[in-house]
């Protein structure tokens, strides 16, 4: 890895000299070959769960809020993804690997990664209630019917001001939680820190590696997109692999302690 290191008072970070997102995937890839079982539950239940929760919304008749919640995904996904960064912690320093030993990630510094799972539950119930606000001020409260939903809300051209300013909300709360989100979480893992540390130092990431950084946003992006659009059976490995991966850039982004 090309790097060199920044310092900002006690935050320090590597400033990336080439882009190694390609890197990360690969080593991803060989985390969840190294220990197939405990790296593809999480993915399984992530499927599960959105399968049950599809159901739940549409037989409730509240089928407007499937595509916030959908899109919030992406708000919660970091801390479901807590048991990997512990399991590609065990790769590297040679430890026993399973998935009850992933779940040792949320002891190892509990106080604080609730923590962080607490901001994150909040940005994704902002993001819902945001989400509804928008749609009910274009569609009022008469949605259109659900058999013609979703080609009417996403394809009707006289709803693009909707589709523009959904998604432009969408995209700046995202953005936001991403620049806090993208390795405070693996940091809270792998050392005993705070969560406003690890927070100022993902987003001290992110800002001095911009173009690396909005490259591998946009790559999450598409693998979860791609996740979603298999009718949630792709997120099976979807999730591991942005997991596994999201380890090894705080591995590049964060120098190691001394």
């Amino acid at each position: 890895m090309a790097a060199e290191a920044i310092e900002d008072g006690p935050i320090t970070v590597n400033r990336l000299t080439a882009d190694p997102t390609g890197r990360w995937l690969s080593a991803a890839w060989a985390d969840i070959g190294r220990s197939p079982a405990a790296s593809l539950a999480p993915g399984l239940l992530s499927a599960f769960a959105s399968y049950v929760l599809a159901v739940l919304v549409f037989l409730d008749g509240r089928y407007a809020a499937m595509l916030p919640l959908l899109g919030g995904f992406m708000f919660v996904a970091p801390l479901i993804a807590v048991g990997l960064y512990e399991i590609s912690r065990r790769h590297e320093t040679g430890e026993p690997v399973n998935i009850l030993m992933a779940l040792d990630a949320f002891r190892r510094n509990p106080t604080q990664i609730a923590l962080m799972a607490l901001l994150l539950m909040l940005f994704l119930l902002a993001w819902v209630r945001l989400a509804l606000l928008v749609f009910a001020l274009f569609f009022g409260l008469n949605p259109p019917p659900l058999a013609g939903f979703f080609t009417a809300v996403l394809f009707d051209a006289g709803n693009l001001p909707f589709l523009i300013i959904s998604n432009a909300v969408g995209a700046a709360l995202a953005g936001f939680v991403f620049m806090i989100s993208a390795i405070s979480l693996p940091m809270l893992v792998d050392r005993e820190t705070d969560v406003v540390t690890a927070i100022i130092t993902s987003w001290k990431a992110c800002t001095t590696n911009p173009r690396v950084m909005a490259g591998w946003a946009a790559l999450i992006v598409l693998i979860t997109a791609l996740g979603i659009v298999t009718f949630f059976l792709g997120l099976i490995v979807a999730l591991p692999l942005i997991g596994h991966a999201t380890w090894h850039a705080y591995r590049d982004l964060v120098p190691a302690r001394a």
